[in-house]
């Protein structure tokens, strides 16, 4: 029997949004107060979907654990109270929430094997989240 898993993980990271072949209105008309030249912070919250077969031992998809620690790893240590913009996967792209969140999902769709990472959703704030892939919802 397949099932899915969430785990919330916190973390604070800062960022400027802009673009350099972009004008200096145009950046401003298109990001608004994002845009601002020492950047902004977020406190993010990082929802991580792991899907699989329910272990008959455990009653578990995966070990919790082993989530964790590849979170902390992969996710928590490279990004907690850190500007984005600095990120090396952010060189060449925008670091919009958008980017961040399929810059997560790609780091632990990668290393994670205990279990299928389906989705990473991240919380920009109260009125903001990103989701990706976007899972289909069965509705009962």
């Amino acid at each position: 029997m397949k099932a899915y898993f969430g785990r919330r993980y916190r973390l604070s990271a800062s960022h400027r949004l802009n673009v350099d072949s972009m004008t200096v209105e145009e950046n401003k008309a298109v990001f608004g107060k994002c845009n601002n030249p020492y950047g902004h912070g977020h406190n993010y919250v990082v929802e991580v979907i792991v899907g699989g077969e329910v272990d008959p031992v455990t009653g578990m998809v995966c070990d919790l654990v082993q989530l964790d620690d590849c979170v902390r790893r992969e996710v928590l240590e490279r990004f907690d109270y850190t500007n984005l913009n600095d990120y090396e996967g952010f060189h060449d792209v925008v670091p919009t929430t958008e980017n961040f969140n399929i810059e997560i999902y790609r780091l632990l769709k990668d290393r994670f094997t205990a279990a299928e990472v389906v989705s990473v959703r991240v919380e920009e704030t109260a009125k903001n989240s990103f989701e990706y892939p976007v899972r289909k919802r069965v509705l009962g």
